[in-house]
């Protein structure tokens, strides 16, 4: 490593934007062969210094260069020349287009002009094998779950055989099964002498895979080291500036409330003939493979998709949700994993946002009651501690802080029930740590938390109860000592039958 030429290179890089610095004098240089983390908080900027290796952002100052040569104007067509690829977090798929299509999307083999398909698909195939995607070639991604369309992502990149591979999060919506064929795919890359660079929140992640990284904070490199002589805690620390507390807060002793939610023979996309309870106080996850039907349990239960039940009773009334005026009505909500389609209207303000579930109910007759509106919106701004102007468009926050908001808009309807689709996800570990103790507090004050979650971690640490979902029937329940990481991807995978700790039927 120490003769090798850097692959890509930023050197003394300066970017911002309507005036704001972003980044000031960053340095970071990727070798082959060598798996590279780049860490720091949400708004540290991770995306903007990506943007800028990958071509999509040009520097104010500084220099991006390439085998150790400068490039005067690096754009995403000569970056991708070079052989720089990148698998961002927020997907760039045509959902229209086939698999194949998406694969293949600016690098199609041609004949006589037209898109060989033939070729296409050959092509295809072998890089699929590689990241273990075994759908129809021609399904169109638009059917696929979140998880499958991230591995097609991850495929496309793949698919133009780079010299050097940006991750960014790469497995925030992966099943354990597919980050362990992401890990070998990225030890395979590495000994083939692919430069890569990961970004993650997962530092058990970062420890597994990378060798040595680079901590941003403030837009200014803080650290740049090997990860050889490093704890998880040590990395913690190089992100935030300072000792951090317990990541997860404590769980209370069992003390289970009323029946809030009870259901036997329920139905719902995937989902088939589920029966479980939910009580008041509690925070219940819900694991499982990515696309087991953990979303659909919750649309299902939120009114957004049709569902049935042999028997259902919220709060000690019959029936389920049939829409979601319904369901916000009888004080349930629901926050989706995908903040920036579905639970955010980004081009918005802040307070926009905040305030649109609200607008009926602080109206006075047929006009918008404005001093109410601005006293809550600065009170809950101040509550979730979003920070900055609240006249900004929430596209201009780092994902945390729009993580917050979309929390935030509901709770002027005080609701009972939050159902929360991986609401950590993407999220920095200090903001991580504030949605854990606001969720645990919705539980102390008598709100029922249902959660479902890719991060097997977080269901361990931060769940009363986890309920495991595979091929749509629950597959096990676990509850106190016996919610761990090898229980939950145990059930997942068909490893054992269907559980219920003995605390939970005594």
């Amino acid at each position: 490593m120490k003769d090798a030429k850097p692959l890509l290179e930023a050197r003394q890089v300066f970017k911002g934007f309507f005036g704001n610095p972003v980044l000031k004098g960053v340095d970071i240089a990727l070798f082959p062969g060598r798996v590279h983390a780049l860490l720091g908080e949400n708004g540290a900027g991770k995306s903007t210094l990506i943007n800028l290796l990958s071509g999509a952002l040009q520097p104010d100052d500084g220099t991006i260069a390439v085998d150790g040569q400068p490039v005067e104007r690096l754009s995403p067509a000569s970056a991708r020349a070079a052989g720089i690829a990148v698998v961002q977090q927020e997907l760039s798929l045509a959902g229209e287009l086939s698999i194949a299509e998406n694969i293949g999307l600016g690098a199609y083999p041609r004949r006589f002009g037209l898109i060989d398909y033939q070729a296409l698909h050959k092509g295809v195939r072998q890089v699929c094998d590689m990241v273990g995607l075994t759908e129809p070639l021609a399904m169109p991604v638009a059917s696929l779950a979140l998880g499958r369309r991230q591995m097609v992502e991850i495929a496309k990149a793949m698919f133009r055989k780079p010299r050097v591979l940006i991750l960014d999060e790469p497995t925030s919506s992966l099943s354990a099964h597919e980050a362990g064929i992401l890990a070998g795919l990225i030890a395979t890359l590495r000994d083939r002498g692919v430069g890569l660079l990961y970004i993650s929140h997962r530092l058990n992640e970062v420890q597994a895979l990378c060798s040595h990284v680079t901590v941003l904070k403030d837009g200014v490199v803080t650290a740049d080291q090997s990860l050889a002589e490093i704890d998880g805690k040590g990395l913690v620390r190089l992100m935030v500036g300072r000792e951090t507390g317990e990541l997860f807060p404590p769980r209370p002793p069992a003390c289970p409330g009323a029946i809030r939610i009870s259901v036997e023979g329920f139905s719902a996309g995937l989902v088939r003939d589920a029966g479980f309870t939910a009580r008041v106080g509690e925070i219940v996850g819900i694991g499982g493979l990515v696309g087991q039907g953990q979303e659909d349990l919750l649309l299902g239960l939120y009114g957004a998709i049709p569902a049935k039940a042999a028997r259902a009773e919220i709060d000690g009334k019959p029936g389920l949700p049939g829409r979601v005026t319904e369901a916000n009505a009888a004080g349930i909500v629901y926050v989706p994993a995908d903040r920036k389609h579905e639970g955010l209207v980004l081009p918005h303000s802040i307070a926009s946002n905040i305030i649109l579930p609200s607008l009926g109910r602080l109206a006075r007759g047929a006009f918008r009651d404005r001093s109410a509106e601005t006293g809550l919106i600065a009170d809950l701004a101040k509550k979730l501690t979003i920070k900055g102007d609240v006249a900004r468009p929430v596209q201009a926050l780092s994902g945390g802080n729009q993580q917050k908001v979309a929390l935030a808009k509901w709770l002027p309807l005080d609701p009972s029930v939050f159902l929360l689709n991986d609401p950590t996800r993407g999220v920095d570990i200090e903001t991580k740590r504030e949605i854990y103790l606001m969720l645990r507090n919705f539980a102390s004050e008598g709100r029922l938390v249902i959660l479902a979650s890719s991060d097997t971690p977080e269901l361990v640490n931060l769940c009363d109860r986890v309920v495991v979902l595979r091929e749509g029937r629950i597959a096990a329940e676990l509850t106190g000592h016996a919610i761990t990481e090898e229980a939950i991807v145990g059930a997942a995978m068909g490893v054992t039958e269907r559980v219920a700790d003995k605390e939970a039927v005594q």
